[in-house]
C-alpha cells in the first residue's frame, strides 16, 4: 500500500498539546482521524482506564492504526506523585486500548514513549541508540517506577500478537502549545534557569514529532522503538536562557541545580544527561528533524 493512501486513525490523547499536533498531521496525510478522549469534543467518548466503557465505544468501528498517546499531565510535572496518573495511563490504559485495537480490527499500534525510558541519570558522553537498554533496572524507587511504566507500555504494544508495534521515543517537546508556558513564566520572572553543568538532554519541536508519528502509520519495522529527537542536545537551563533570549523576556536568574530538591521529579530532570542518536528513526523511518536544533525551532515560533 502507498504512503499517501487514507488510513482511519484512532487517537487517544487526540485533545492533547501533541495529540492536536499529531492529528493536524495525520489529516494533513490523508488519514482520517478519529479523536479518542474522556471530554464531548472527542469523536469516541472513553477513558482509557475504564475497560468495558472502553470497549463498548469503540464497538461497531473499524480502525486501520491505533496511536496512544494519552497523558493525564496538564503542566509540568514536578513531584514523582504528578507522574502516578501517567504511569497508571501507561500501564492499565494501555492494557486497555491493546483490546480495544483488537476490537476494532487495527493492524498497527503506534505508542509514544519518552527517551527517559533508558533512565534518569548522567549517561556521560556515550551516545544512546535504541539497543541500549530501556526501562533498566537499579533506579531509585520512583524514578523505577516511571521507567517501568514506560517498558511496560512498549512491550505491551510491540508484543500484541497479529498487531504490528512500533515505539516512537521522543525527546522533550517545544513548540507551539509548549513553548508559551515557560514565556509566560519568563515574563512574570517566576522560572529560573538550573546550571547545566555541562548536562544536555534531547529535545524535539511538536511539529517534527507529530511528523513521526505520520510516517509510523505506514514506516518502520513492526516490533521496533524509534527515537524521535533533534541533532544537537541542549542543557534545560540553556534551553530556558535560548527561550528567553528569542522572545525578549526578562533574563532568568541562574541557580544551581540543589535548589530544585524540594520539587523531586524536577530535580531529576535537571540532573539527568543524555545523548541520543536519531540514526534510526533516519534509516528506517525515513525521519529527519526539519528543526535540527532548538535555535532553528524557536526562531521559526516567534515568527509564527
Amino acid at each position: 500500500m502507498s504512503m499517501t493512501e487514507s488510513r482511519n486513525v484512532l487517537l487517544a490523547g487526540a485533545s492533547g498539546v501533541f495529540g492536536r499536533h499529531i492529528a493536524e498531521e495525520l489529516t494533513a496525510a490523508g488519514h482520517t482521524v478519529l479523536g479518542l478522549g474522556r471530554g464531548a469534543e472527542s469523536e469516541v467518548v472513553a477513558d482509557l482506564m475504564d475497560r468495558d466503557g472502553l470497549l463498548r465505544a469503540v464497538d461497531g468501528l473499524e480502525v486501520d492504526t491505533v496511536v496512544h498517546a494519552a497523558t493525564a499531565l496538564r503542566e509540568a510535572p514536578m513531584r514523582h506523585q504528578d507522574m502516578a496518573a501517567t504511569d497508571a495511563l501507561r500501564v492499565v490504559g494501555t492494557a486497555h486500548l491493546v483490546e480495544a485495537a483488537r476490537v476494532v480490527g487495527a493492524r498497527r499500534m503506534i505508542a509514544e514513549s519518552m527517551i527517559f525510558g533508558y533512565g534518569y541519570r548522567d549517561f556521560g558522553d556515550r551516545v544512546i541508540t535504541e539497543d541500549d537498554v530501556f526501562g533498566p533496572a537499579g533506579l531509585d524507587a520512583p524514578s523505577q517506577r516511571h521507567v517501568d511504566a514506560m517498558r511496560t507500555k512498549e512491550e505491551l504494544m510491540l508484543g500484541a500478537e497479529g498487531i504490528e508495534g512500533v515505539a516512537l521515543r521522543f525527546g522533550l517537546f517545544y513548540g507551539p502549545g509548549g513553548t508559551e508556558a515557560i514565556v509566560d513564566l519568563l515574563r512574570k520572572r517566576k522560572l529560573p534557569a538550573v546550571a547545566d553543568r555541562g548536562r544536555v538532554l534531547p529535545w524535539v519541536h511538536l511539529h517534527d514529532a507529530a511528523r513521526a508519528v505520520a510516517l509510523a502509520v505506514e514506516g518502520g519495522r513492526p516490533g521496533s522503538a524509534y527515537n524521535i529527537v533533534d541533532d544537537a542536545p541542549m542543557g534545560f537551563g540553556a534551553h530556558v536562557r535560548a527561550v528567553a533570549e528569542v522572545f525578549g523576556t526578562p533574563k532568568p536568574m541562574t541557580v544551581p541545580a540543589w535548589v530544585t530538591r524540594p520539587m523531586p521529579y524536577a530535580h531529576k530532570i535537571s540532573t539527568t544527561s543524555m545523548r541520543v542518536s536519531n540514526a534510526r528513526a533516519e534509516a528506517e523511518l525515513d525521519w529527519t528533524p526539519g528543526y535540527p536544533d532548538c535555535a532553528a525551532g524557536l526562531a521559526a515560533l516567534k515568527e509564527w
